[in-house]
């Protein structure tokens, strides 16, 4: 970079944790001055799918839409970066060190994995898998990613295979269905192959004190704020103009709308823009007790319109309709219940074996919806009243009909679903008293799976397209080689790779984590496949 970052200024588009991400490390990396950073967020809140709030459907409900696994080992980047970030309530520590100390006091190990339909929880060490599926798993870790192009994941597996414990089990914890893509999966299988011998109990997993969004985003955004970076909300980006000299290629221009209509940025030659694309929780839409979300087909709230007109522009900007365009095999819905007393947790603890926030992810793989639920440690918010408890659940297959609520989980509202997750804990005793005292807000998310849908490499672009001088893509729709979408990891990565190289910043970028370089992951991974 010949341009002096003294005098550089940097646009980043989008507020989630790739845009803060990608702005910290500017600032504390590359020596951009804070106030020459500027986030465009069309919202009025930084975090993107990182969330945790009150509830817009219930009175003084909470909820979350979903969350992210964290692992000490795997999440290199993100590690890297909250260690310089204070933690929410403590700032003589960093986020990193609130995460690892938390994580040793109330540690993972769910003893509840898999429920069966007889209520009954199953021994799920034992991964199921036979010698074919074994075979099958050693054929697709064989095949180049190129090779296996848009495949899905069924057309490399048996029938037996997605009846295994290991299915049932990685499907729910990183949210694949049997149609998304043979190559994520592939991916995961190396990025996660630690995971194999501990997948029933989840102890690889690292934990928040509160939700990400107020352990993570909170503390990111006050280091931000107070360094200056400049946060514009209700701004959306519409358009990004580039042109072309031989081989190299510039962001010249952003067409941006906020609250006074209609206007451009000039990118000079000391400008820089990073630019989000596309969204898993855009669309989203809440319902309440005794109501049913909508379900968004037509793209209403410009989550994934920027990308439909930068991809316009040149051929290596990626392909978002293979994301967007098939919204029933990757839509999501996910219940949080806001619980005014401790009957079910307790009830839960006793038949599980977990206090709160001990368990992992408790799978019903037998249920109609296959529902899963997770209690976290209370209080699962900062501001949540004594007394007052969460839990947190989705279904995997809402347009299936319940065992018990004789309806597709995506058309029954917050009562219907508590009532079907009672029934299959049964809890039926409790069912009266816990609808009594429990508010369910509901979440449709049209797109949160979308980014495991089919592709090949030419859909995602790369974070920084060749040639380019002064821009960059952000976000889990980009491309990094070898490293797993669905996680803050990725997020995190391109945000860093970003600034690294277009800042020419000389501190080495941490490597993806690889378990199989150590012959230790690998012997226990071979041993629980055999289990």
């Amino acid at each position: 970079m010949s341009v002096d970052p003294k005098q550089a200024r940097l646009w980043i588009v989008g507020g989630g944790i790739a845009g803060m991400a990608a702005a910290a490390f500017a600032i504390r990396d590359a020596g951009l001055p804070g106030e020459n950073i500027h986030i465009l967020e069309e919202l009025d809140i930084e975090g993107g799918s990182l969330d945790g709030a009150r509830s817009p459907a219930v009175t003084d409900g909470w909820v979350s839409r979903g969350g992210r696994i964290l692992e000490e080992d795997a999440y290199q980047c993100t590690w890297n970066l909250f260690e310089s970030i204070p933690s929410l309530e403590n700032p003589d520590i960093s986020v990193r060190q609130e995460i690892v100390d938390f994580s040793a006091r109330v540690k993972t190990n769910e003893k509840a994995r898999l429920i069966d339909s007889r209520h009954n929880i199953i021994d799920a060490s034992k991964l199921g898998l036979d010698s074919r599926d074994r075979l099958e798993m050693v054929r697709l870790l064989s095949v180049p990613e190129r090779a296996l192009g848009a495949r899905r994941i069924d057309e490399m597996f048996g029938g037996h295979f997605f009846t295994t414990n290991f299915w049932h089990m990685w499907r729910t914890t990183f949210a694949f269905q049997k149609w998304h893509s043979a190559a994520e999966l592939r991916r995961y299988f190396l990025r996660f192959v630690q995971d194999f011998p501990r997948i029933h109990t989840l102890s690889g997993a690292r934990r928040t004190v509160y939700n990400q969004y107020d352990s993570m985003v909170v503390p990111l955004q006050r280091w931000m704020w107070a360094r200056g970076v400049d946060v514009r909300f209700a701004t959306r980006v519409l358009d990004v103009d580039f042109a072309q000299t031989g081989r190299l290629r510039r962001a010249t221009r952003l067409h941006i709308e906020d609250a006074n209509g209609r206007s451009t940025i000039e990118l000079g030659e000391n400008d820089f823009a990073f630019v989000g694309l596309g969204s898993i929780t855009s669309d989203t839409t809440y319902g309440g007790n005794d109501d049913v979300p909508a379900l968004v087909r037509d793209r209403v709230d410009h989550g994934w319109s920027l990308w439909e007109e930068i991809a316009k522009k040149a051929t290596d900007f990626g392909r978002p309709n293979t994301f967007y365009g098939n919204i029933d095999e990757n839509k999501w819905k996910s219940f949080t219940l806001t619980m005014r007393g401790d009957a079910l947790l307790r009830r839960i603890a006793v038949y599980t074996g977990n206090q709160p926030g001990t368990g992992g992810l408790t799978t019903w793989f037998e249920s109609g919806w296959t529902l899963s639920a997770v209690v976290a440690h209370q209080p699962h918010f900062p501001e949540q009243p004594k007394g007052i408890y969460t839990l947190w659940g989705c279904g995997f297959d809402i347009d299936s009909d319940g065992d018990y609520v004789r309806k597709k989980m995506s058309e029954a509202t917050g009562k219907e679903i508590l009532t079907e997750l009672i029934h299959q804990y049964g809890f039926e005793d409790l069912l009266d008293e816990v609808l009594a005292t429990t508010d369910v807000t509901t979440v449709m998310m049209p797109y949160a799976s979308a980014l495991l849908s089919r592709r090949v490499p030419e859909d995602r672009p790369k974070v920084i397209p060749d040639g380019a001088e002064n821009f960059a893509f952000l976000g889990q729709f980009t491309n990094l080689p070898e490293d797993v979408v669905f996680t803050v990891e990725y997020s995190v990565r391109g945000a860093m790779l970003a600034v690294y190289t277009l800042f020419d910043v000389t501190a080495p970028i941490p490597p993806i984590y690889h378990g199989l370089l150590d012959p230790k992951v690998g012997v226990k991974a071979l041993e629980a496949a055999f289990r």
